[in-house]
């Protein structure tokens, strides 16, 4: 038996998704624009959709690195299995739109967290768009991996006979 090194790819899957949001929430950064932070500066107390949650800058920054750094560690592990035939290249199909949903996930939470004055239309207009498209990308990753399912269980009934 040999000794496997890293991660497995079900680990390197599950940080992938769920790392994805935390990257692109740290690389997209603070949406609040330059008007609303000078007035912040003067004193003026900012509207937020929802309120952001912060370690600071040091924090949030060490926390997108991290996130980062997990996104492309399991990426380049995910794909040298696929290149040496350890994972089906069908698995794509399931996890490209999970990375998606998580880009729109991270991007969405930029969007709510960003302080104005007044009305954030932003928030309205990514609801409105953003959640159909988070749901079409998780129904299309429900159904790939279905189809996933059920061809290997045809396969494997049809090999049983």
């Amino acid at each position: 038996m040999t000794k496997q090194r890293g991660m497995s790819i079900p680990t390197a899957a599950l940080v992938l998704i769920l790392a994805t949001p935390v990257a692109s929430w740290g690389l997209i950064g603070d949406l609040t624009n330059e008007e609303a932070r000078q007035l912040a500066a003067e004193g003026v107390e900012l509207d937020y959709a929802i309120r952001p949650v912060s370690l600071g800058p040091v924090g949030d920054r060490i926390v997108g690195v991290l996130a980062c750094i997990g996104v492309i560690g399991a990426l380049a592990l995910l794909v040298r299995d696929t290149y040496t035939c350890r994972l089906d290249s069908r698995w794509w199909r399931v996890l490209l739109p999970l990375v998606g949903a998580g880009v729109v996930v991270g991007f969405t939470w930029r969007v709510l967290t960003a302080g104005g004055i007044g009305a954030n239309i932003g928030a309205g207009l990514i609801i409105i768009f953003g959640g159909p498209l988070l749901a079409v990308l998780l129904i299309a990753a429900a159904v790939a991996a279905l189809h996933l399912h059920l061809t290997r269980a045809r396969r494997n009934g049809s090999n049983s006979d």
